[in-house]
């Protein structure tokens, strides 16, 4: 496996959406071999027009990428950024015997899907990461930037070290800033108490993050509140002072993917983010009134 980042690597891409399209095409530019795995319609146009980017960090450029419906021979890497709603028949399209051993990184929303993908595919090869990024798939192939960041946390519960620095390396130099931690429960958590409330309020009441820390301000407090409560319970140290300092720090006009997804009429990733709050709450016996609602609310739309 080559993840030296001195050297050409070859990663494929499962998703390449808003994340997994910046990604794929942050990963091309650099000179890696890169293939998006995805439907045929997608496949081909990728293939036909490469990737597009607009970004408010790189500016604005486009590369070459190959593209497929399945992988069809092994990787250094593979990218996991599906929705959480089409994960389990989407990894059909990455066969464990194809895979060869190279390392699965999943970057998707929620705290759950590590244990999916350690039964699909050798727990060693499996490292979850977290990554902090505003980005939209516009159309196939033209991915909207957003944010001045793309920041991605790795995660080593079961993934030797010495692959995920190799790794991290190899994004850094491609300019994703990479960092390796050694606790995944906190580094999963560190994530979604911050997405949690961002997803569940904006996607209720169809506010950007802007207005929701100001119009909904105290809801915001009380859902930071119980999220952070769930995450100690959990194991995971939660500084709810700091979440609030990078909410009010967001652009904005900053919008969740979920509440993206609602407004193009997509399936949610409810069950993977508020339904994963309340299973956690009910596993430590923590109680989450407001979550509660805001999930229930959101289901019954």
């Amino acid at each position: 496996m080559n993840l030296d980042n001195n050297r050409p690597c070859t990663v494929a891409v499962l998703g390449p959406g808003g994340v997994g399209g910046l990604l794929a095409a942050l990963m091309a530019r650099a000179g890696h071999r890169v293939i998006c795995l995805a439907g045929e319609e997608t496949a081909q146009t990728l293939r036909r027009d490469g990737i597009q980017v607009r970004s408010k960090q790189f500016a604005d450029f486009t590369t070459r990428v190959e593209a497929d419906t399945q992988l069809r021979a092994p990787v250094d890497l593979c990218l996991i950024t599906v929705k959480q709603t089409s994960l389990e028949p989407a990894l059909r399209r990455v066969p464990s015997a194809m895979l060869g051993d190279g390392l699965v990184v999943p970057l998707l929303n929620g705290i759950e899907h590590p244990a999916l993908l350690r039964r699909h595919y050798h727990p060693r090869q499996v490292a979850p990461g977290v990554i902090r990024v505003e980005a939209a798939r516009r159309t196939p192939g033209l991915i909207e930037h957003g944010s001045p960041f793309t920041d991605v946390d790795l995660a080593g519960g079961t993934a030797p070290r010495e692959r995920l620095d190799a790794l991290a390396a190899t994004l850094t130099a491609a300019g994703v800033r990479t960092r390796v931690r050694d606790d995944e429960t906190a580094t999963l958590w560190a994530k979604f108490a911050f997405l949690a409330p961002f997803a569940l309020l904006t996607t209720r009441y169809g506010l950007t993050i802007g207005e929701i820390r100001t119009d909904r301000r105290p809801e915001l407090l009380a859902l930071l509140e119980e999220t952070a409560a769930v995450s100690r319970a959990c194991g995971a140290p939660s500084d709810t002072a700091a979440a609030l300092r990078l909410y009010d720090a967001f652009p904005s006009e900053a919008k969740s993917s979920m509440q993206r997804d609602a407004e193009a009429g997509r399936p949610l990733e409810l069950d993977a983010i508020g339904g994963a709050l309340l299973r956690a709450a009910e596993q430590h016996a923590v109680e989450v009134p407001l979550a509660a609602r805001l999930v229930t609310e959101l289901a019954g739309r």
